[in-house]
């Protein structure tokens, strides 16, 4: 329970179910530490950064994962990786997503509430 308080955000789910929003997370944080060119091609940063990174990165993803990319010592490499591993989702996702929203009615909603939440669930 600690490791989940220390996390600035949800960690990657192994089925790669939240990669869009942590993709964004993990950019998000990264440049706040100035860490973001550490996952850029062709980088220069120091081996300093690159394990701060690393760290960083191995602390917000699931524990199976964690296992699963036990060698990777660099993070430029994982970032990759997971990228590889997950970037599908995005043509898997954003057109149901899209499809969506073309749907959405207001009136087919009894609440405000309830239309809230289906538009956000969308748009997340």
């Amino acid at each position: 329970i600690a490791n989940i308080k220390n996390r600035k955000f949800i960690a990657l789910d192994i089925s790669g179910k939240n990669y869009l929003s942590w993709v964004l997370d993990v950019k998000l944080h990264l440049s706040a530490k100035k860490l973001r060119h550490t996952i850029d091609e062709d980088n220069a940063a120091s081996n300093e950064e690159r394990a701060t990174a690393l760290i960083f990165l191995r602390h917000h993803i699931d524990d199976d994962l964690k296992y699963e990319y036990l060698t990777v010592e660099n993070s430029l490499e994982l970032w990759q990786n997971l990228n590889d591993r997950f970037e599908h989702l995005k043509a898997v996702v954003l057109p149901k997503a899209l499809n969506d929203w073309s749907q959405l009615r207001f009136q087919d909603f009894k609440t405000v509430s309830e239309y809230n939440s289906t538009l956000f669930k969308i748009v997340s």
